[in-house]
């Protein structure tokens, strides 16, 4: 399962938000639901080349890194700067029941999907109720 965020990164995002007076969004929103069989979750990375973006899975933790250059030529002199630029990561905690040996990443129009399949034994399933005597009570 996906865990969410944790509730101490959240208090900070939330912060650097009311303290920033809403001017800077944030440098990776997501959107993440599940469906049967995957999570699939959406980061908005407009501006960000391809070979720019690292998903890396180590233990239970999904990181994407990705770095957005800035379109000005080094020696320019900057008169507006609202666009971030930079590195940037952010990372996502795995519950278990997650088969991330199967993990798709695509990229495009400036979303990352990331496509994180459910386990097979972590999937539910329809048990069958059979008619007639517990096993237990005919061998009793």
């Amino acid at each position: 399962m996906l865990m969410r965020t944790d509730p101490f990164l959240e208090f900070d995002r939330l912060a650097k938000q009311l303290f920033s007076n809403g001017t800077r969004p944030s440098s990776m929103p997501m959107d993440a639901y599940r469906t049967d069989d995957a999570f699939y979750v959406h980061f908005d990375l407009p501006g960000v080349k391809p070979e720019d973006i690292d998903v890396t899975v180590e233990r239970d933790v999904l990181t994407v890194r990705a770095e957005r250059h800035g379109p000005q030529p080094d020696d320019a002199e900057m008169v507006a700067s609202e666009r971030l630029h930079g590195t940037f990561t952010r990372q996502l905690f795995l519950g278990e029941g997650l088969d991330t040996d199967k993990l798709e990443a695509n990229y495009d129009a400036g979303v990352l999907t990331v496509r994180l399949p459910v386990a097979e034994q972590a999937r539910p399933r329809k048990i069958e109720i059979v008619s007639g005597p517990a096993r237990e009570a005919i061998h009793a």
